[in-house]
């Protein structure tokens, strides 16, 4: 597979039709900045892969389609891979493990303790909300083989997050007071883990303000769809801004 390196796709159309131009995707600042961001991205598939197939164990009537969602993940990394690969970029996996430790650590706690409702908000609604934010963000930025990627898999994030959205809703009763605890523990982490990226994020021209405001919305509009107040949603999103 040919590497782009033709400094014109630095100055291509945005796929939203403005002549912005794009980032020189064969800087060295950017191959830098994009091997924890490639990484990151991978690293975040294989969670979802894992977490799936771990949220099986717990909703064994549901394992068929926890193991289709589980399938699109694994696919949704190698696509990633071969984004790294087309721009010569080695994916700093070592630094993904541990940006991702706290919410996999917090998900394998929940998983010990068959709190399926958390392992649901983390992986079905946090982490979901977090990779379609990034993926918005990323795409109209993103050299011409990643943004054909990255579309579809955005496509299939939507449908992850609905599974969440639907069992939530149907155990919203028997949860509630579950999930508020959850998102109380979970939902700052995301936030840190956006700023942490923000550094990296600002030379692949992702706005740190633009990935926080998409993650709020989508995850704001998801707990609505479970089944929360207003009133509810505005106290859980608070806790974005602790810590």
């Amino acid at each position: 597979m040919s590497t782009i390196n033709s400094p014109d796709v630095a100055v291509l159309d945005r796929p939203d039709g403005s002549t912005d131009a794009l980032p020189d995707f064969t800087a060295d600042a950017y191959k830098d900045a994009y091997s924890r961001i490639n990484a990151i991205v991978i690293e975040g598939e294989h969670e979802a892969h894992d977490n799936y197939m771990s949220i099986g164990t717990l909703l064994p009537d549901d394992l068929d389609q926890l193991k289709k969602l589980a399938i699109m993940e694994k696919k949704h990394a190698n696509g990633f891979k071969a984004c790294g690969r087309n721009l010569d970029v080695t994916a700093d996996m070592a630094f993904a493990k541990e940006f991702f430790a706290p919410l996999h650590d917090n998900f394998q706690k929940a998983l010990g303790e068959g709190k399926t409702a958390t392992c649901l908000l983390i992986q079905a609604l946090l982490i979901e909300a977090f990779a379609i934010s990034a993926y918005h963000t990323y795409i109209p930025v993103s050299d011409p083989f990643a943004r054909k990627i990255t579309e579809g898999v955005v496509q299939d994030e939507y449908i992850h997050l609905n599974y969440g959205e639907v069992w939530l809703k149907a155990n919203l009763d028997s949860c509630r007071e579950e999930l508020i605890e959850a998102n109380r523990e979970n939902l700052p982490l995301i936030r840190r883990m956006l700023d942490q990226v923000a550094g990296d994020a600002a030379v692949l021209q992702m706005d740190k303000e633009d990935l926080i405001e998409d993650f709020l919305i989508a995850y704001q509009e998801s707990l609505t769809e479970v089944g929360f107040s207003t009133r509810e949603i505005t106290r859980m999103a608070a806790a974005a801004l602790v810590g």
